[in-house]
């Protein structure tokens, strides 16, 4: 049974006039006609009642329009389905982020890509960089965000932001005093960080740029997670060099300060080369908006 077939009926049944019904539908009166014909001839049974005047259904007609109407709704909204999908509108999305970024710009990301895609599903799952390339390569996640580099020759990937580091001090610190502060300012400070290999790539930048400056920090305390870190600095263990946005959290006793001569930490999305082919337009759409949200807290 064509869906032709049944627009045809259903302009019959609502025009009550072949005419009209052929003229609605853009087709001759003749085609109509056989068009119905071969309807009624594959229901088996007569769906209207021909007469010189109008076009009136028959009991099994007017049963069979219901079904019709409901037929045609039914896939119009699968036909919509698919070109909302086509548009990265409708379906699932797996997202991988840095466990700092829930601090900063996740939130911004999501918030923006619910509002414009209700109909999306994301699945949030917090990941070191390594674990992110894996799981890219594995397919189990879409997009993933990290800092730079990304070293897998398989993934594609599109810079979000960019944040400077900032000291971290205990709040009554000498150098909290200061305004400003340049990272040799730093060298005789005790430091608390991650260990390297949950954080390589931020961790070897730092070290590079205080090696810069003529010394290598002396790490007395390592942490996994932010917030223990910046309890260390409260605590006067020692100092940290967070990234700019994690100044958003707001712990007693610490206090950021701003490095004069800081490095740009690049944080970006990555994904699958080949997501431009499989459930490409999902992830499309998350970059868009992940690059807007983060524009915008740039700009702002």
């Amino acid at each position: 049974m064509e869906l032709r077939h049944l627009r045809h009926f259903v302009a019959l049944a609502e025009e009550e006039h072949f005419g009209r019904a052929a003229e609605r539908v853009f087709v001759v009166q003749q085609a109509l006609s056989n068009s119905i014909k071969n309807l009624e001839d594959e229901v088996g049974v007569p769906l209207v009642l021909r007469t010189t005047r109008r076009v009136q259904l028959t009991p099994a007609g007017r049963e069979f329009l219901v079904g019709a109407r409901e037929t045609l709704a039914q896939a119009a909204q699968t036909v919509e389905r698919a070109r909302r999908a086509a548009r990265g509108e409708v379906g699932r999305l797996t997202v991988g982020f840095v466990s700092g970024l829930a601090f900063g710009g996740l939130p911004e990301i999501v918030r923006a890509f619910r509002e414009l895609y209700p109909n999306v599903s994301v699945d949030l799952r917090e990941l070191t960089a390594q674990e992110q390339e894996a799981g890219l390569r594995g397919g189990q996640i879409d997009v993933g965000l990290m800092l730079l580099p990304v070293r897998d020759p398989g993934l594609d990937s599109q810079p979000l932001w960019r944040q400077p580091l900032v000291a971290a001090l205990p709040a009554g610190h000498p150098l909290a005093r200061r305004r400003r502060l340049r990272i040799a300012d730093l060298r005789d400070e005790r430091f608390v960080f991650f260990p390297r290999h949950l954080r390589a790539t931020y961790f070897d930048q730092v070290m590079r740029w205080c090696s810069g400056a003529g010394f290598t920090p002396n790490v007395v305390q390592e942490a996994i997670e932010i917030p223990t870190l910046l309890s260390l600095v409260a605590a006067g263990v020692g100092v940290f060099l967070p990234i700019q946005f994690f100044e958003r959290l707001s712990l007693p006793g610490v206090v950021y300060r701003p490095l004069e001569d800081a490095p740009l930490i690049d944080i970006v999305a990555a994904w699958r080369r080949e997501e431009e082919e499989e459930g490409g337009p999902i992830v499309r759409a998350f970059l868009k908006v992940a690059q807007e949200a983060l524009g915008a807290q740039a700009g702002g």
